[in-house]
């Protein structure tokens, strides 16, 4: 019979597979428990682990149970009140335990409430979200080296010494070498045996033959080492380039006086979240962080967040300058090239068509993909406008529209909704 243990291990000592189980059993209700808990936190704490709940009566397992009427006979440990023959009056119709509830507001007062880790947390929020066009033609490669095992050698460190697979070496030698001696040794003590063993007569000629050629044969046997330096295995770890897949985030924001602090603040929310959408799927993510107003420069977080500026908006200075940085420091056949915008939307007029130009021409083929989100609580801008219709004719386009903190999941989820498998 065979006997299978599970020695994976479990976090904070909570069996995992029961976690997993139950998870996948009311995987519709933890889902809701989880759009409810992102709802009511920070950006910033999206990736913690949380604690939910979720109502008692979705997680009710059926049960069979006595239906109402008919006769059936029940014993009740501690009864003081009745005894053999007594009638006990049937409750009245439709009449409830004294189980808990609804409280005097309305709400259940049973839930079941349990924790998700960091892991699991993330996995509900991001489920219905994938990036578009994740796997290229040419997986980046990056120069890291990492340290493998490649079997073994027979000369080596001492540390590195496999005492295990030395051993069974010297193992295989010694039955290899042994093994002609020790059967020819058994067959001739058979043979001495038969003509009377030890009380067998010395001065006969074939006992004195047998017992010469016995004891050469176990000292062949004998001289046979217990280890040799030929059974020695050494570890042996060879360095060999370590691929990972590798992309840069190009954060474009508009800083012109028509973008106040609350603008910012919802531009820096959706960065904060695409950003941590990008990890689940790169292990090395750069950021490249571009403010403009009448003209654009590459800066960093600090300033790209906190700084303010006066004046108009030429957003065709940001995106050459994003082109200018995509060809000297971040080629197509190495790196996923992400760009995402924010931006009220107010732009000069004469510059939208050179925007429409750059993104169509130049910045579009080479990404991934690019997101525009506009920050504004009016009609869609020029801007707006001009990039609709580069979307018509370019798949990895995507447009958004924020009006308040409320609107940043939506409009991410629908910018990275996963697409829906053509019917065949």
């Amino acid at each position: 019979m065979s006997e299978i243990i599970d020695r994976r291990e479990n976090p904070r000592h909570k069996s995992a597979v029961n976690s997993q189980r139950f998870l996948k059993r009311y995987r519709a209700q933890v889902r809701e428990a989880v759009a409810r808990a992102i709802a009511g936190r920070k950006i910033a704490e999206a990736d913690r682990d949380a604690s939910i709940s979720i109502p008692a009566r979705d997680i009710n397992e059926p049960v069979f149970h006595h239906g109402a009427g008919g006769k059936r006979d029940v014993i009740l440990p501690g009864n003081k009140e009745y005894v053999t023959g007594d009638e006990i009056a049937r409750p009245p119709a439709g009449g409830r335990g004294s189980g808990s509830g609804a409280s005097d507001d309305g709400e259940g007062e049973d839930a079941f409430r349990f924790r998700l880790s960091r892991e699991e947390f993330l996995d509900f929020f991001f489920e219905d979200m994938a990036l578009p066009d994740l796997v290229k033609t040419q997986l980046a490669a990056v120069t890291l080296q990492k340290r493998v095992r490649a079997g073994y050698r027979t000369d080596g460190t001492p540390s590195n010494l496999a005492v295990v697979r030395t051993m069974r070496e010297s193992l295989a030698r010694r039955i290899a070498f042994q093994s002609p001696h020790a059967a020819r040794l058994a067959e001739l003590e058979r043979e001495l045996e038969a003509l009377g063993g030890e009380s067998a007569d010395p001065a006969d000629p074939r006992v004195a033959e047998l017992l010469e050629e016995i004891e050469h044969l176990r000292r062949r046997i004998a001289a046979v080492p217990f280890i040799d330096t030929f059974d020695l295995r050494f570890r042996n770890r060879i360095t060999q380039p370590l691929p990972i897949a590798q992309a840069v985030m190009f954060c474009i924001m508009d800083v012109s006086g028509s973008m106040d602090e609350t603008r910012k603040d919802l531009a820096k929310r959706f960065f904060i979240l695409l950003h941590l959408f990008l990890k689940r799927h790169y292990e090395r993510i750069d950021i490249v962080f571009i403010r403009h107003h009448t003209t654009a420069k590459v800066v960093d977080e600090e300033e790209f967040f906190h700084s303010t500026e006066t004046g108009g908006t030429v957003v065709s200075s940001a995106l050459s300058l994003a082109l200018e940085e995509m060809k000297a420091n971040y080629p197509t056949d190495q790196w996923n090239i992400y760009v995402a915008q924010a931006s009220d939307g107010d732009n000069w007029e004469g510059d939208s068509p050179r925007c429409l130009e750059l993104l169509v021409n130049d910045l579009l083929p080479r990404v991934q993909y690019f997101t525009y989100v506009e920050i504004t609580t009016g009609e869609p801008q020029n801007l707006w406008v001009h990039y609709e219709q580069a979307r018509a004719s370019r798949p990895n386009l995507a447009l958004g529209r924020i009006r308040d903190r409320t609107d940043i999941y939506p409009v991410l989820r629908e910018l990275f909704a996963k697409k829906e498998k053509a019917a065949a």
